[in-house]
């Protein structure tokens, strides 16, 4: 059995955050399973190769419940409410079987010309300005006012929901204990605001919605529902549409494609989605009992963590992985995770990021990059995005909607 030297990743020249794939990549060149030290999350074990990252998505014996950590003493409390991705099966069956109805792929593509209308009301009021911070100005207000409007948040709440959400999944955020609060508080009010009523929207669904056999979902889950809903429903498509543009304006050749022929679209996204991951990671992960994994055995109680963005980027699976190439079949990668917690939202923030290019490509022929990509910076943890995205229109951007007068 291979026992791993404890990687200390907090020395100088290991940074994960702006630059993680050289650090992960040689990594997996010495084996897929790695004990390491980080800054924000101590001492874990990580999974960075494809199969393996695969193979311990699947494993019973990896479970979400802290209590499973030599280190828990209680349920190490929750974020905001109870959700999907701190507990297990059949918990965690139970509470996605009560919210999946909410995702059938008809609802899902109702949506699509609300979303292109939101899109299009954004670049409105960005591209007559010559200039813009495409994360401030796009990636973000589009997708958080889709999940708004789906669980009924007024859209005067959405600039502190925004500011919330990035507190609470920012490492060492000194705002984050504040905004998981003030996010408690808020969706709290709003539940007990829908209780009873008839409104048509998802929250007052997940309120006031029961199983086929009756059974529906208790006060804390349905907020933690709510807030993973909200968050995950939200962080992970901004960080998809910013990377996704940031990766095809480094590569001219790849927008002008892509200009030509749209039939390239729904690939771009899968390529964007293996390339550069939204999530960096899965959430953590606690050894119920020793398992073994390609020939390493991680102790009983440990914390994991399967890089998902290392495992996209696993020569064994695709070759050349850190070329970014829309015409390559990036089926099979792990963006949205796999098995039973395989993200539900997946296909809306497929659609979404699909309306966005789309909206970007027509409104947008003189789109680029107004900064040195050198000084961008890159959010660390378990989201992987852009904190901003300068860009600039230049000539031939459209002020107005395409057909309009």
């Amino acid at each position: 059995m291979r026992t791993p030297t404890l990687e200390d990743l907090t020395l100088p020249g290991t940074e994960l955050a702006d630059h993680p794939y050289p650090v992960l990549a040689r990594l997996r060149e010495r084996g897929p399973v790695h004990r390491i030290r980080t800054a924000d999350s101590g001492e874990v074990w990580l999974i960075v190769g494809h199969d393996e990252a695969r193979a311990a998505l699947t494993d019973v014996r990896l479970r979400n419940d802290v209590r499973h950590s030599a280190a828990g003493q209680d349920d190490g409390g929750h974020t905001v409410g109870r959700n999907m991705l701190q507990v297990d099966p059949p918990h965690h069956t139970r509470l996605r079987r009560l919210v999946a109805g909410q995702f059938t792929t008809r609802r899902i593509e109702a949506l699509a010309p609300r979303i292109r209308t939101i899109a299009d009301e954004l670049l409105d009021a960005m591209v007559p300005l010559g200039r813009a911070d495409l994360v401030e100005s796009f990636a973000t207000p589009l997708p958080m006012a889709v999940i708004c409007e789906l669980l009924g948040v007024p859209d005067t709440d959405r600039k502190a929901f925004t500011q919330w959400s990035s507190d609470v999944v920012t490492p060492g955020s000194p705002h984050a204990a504040a905004s998981a609060e003030a996010m408690t508080g808020y969706l709290t009010d709003l539940i007990d605001a829908k209780s009873g009523g008839d409104e048509d929207d998802l929250l007052s669904a997940l309120v006031g919605g029961r199983g086929e056999d009756g059974d529906r979902l208790t006060s804390e889950e349905t907020l933690g529902m709510a807030f993973l809903l909200l968050v995950a429903g939200h962080e992970t498509t901004v960080n998809l549409i910013s990377s996704g543009v940031f990766a095809l304006l480094l590569r001219p050749e790849q927008l002008a494609a892509l200009r030509a022929d749209r039939g390239l679209l729904q690939g771009a996204v899968e390529e964007m989605l293996r390339h550069e991951s939204p999530l960096g990671t899965s959430a953590f992960r606690y050894t119920s009992e020793a398992v073994e994994l390609a020939g390493t055995t991680i102790p009983a109680g440990q914390p994991v963590l399967v890089v998902l963005s290392a495992a996209n980027r696993d020569p064994r699976r695709f070759p050349d992985p850190d070329r970014f190439d829309i015409r390559r079949d990036a089926r099979g990668h792990l963006a949205f995770s796999h098995g039973v917690h395989h993200c539900l939202g997946a296909p809306l923030a497929r659609l979404e990021a699909s309306i966005a290019l789309g909206a970007l490509l027509e409104r947008c022929p003189g789109l680029r990059l107004a900064a040195d990509p050198a000084d961008l910076t890159w959010r660390s943890g378990l989201m992987r995005g852009l904190h901003r995205l300068p860009v600039a229109f230049g000539q031939g951007g459209l002020g107005a909607r395409v057909g309009s007068e």
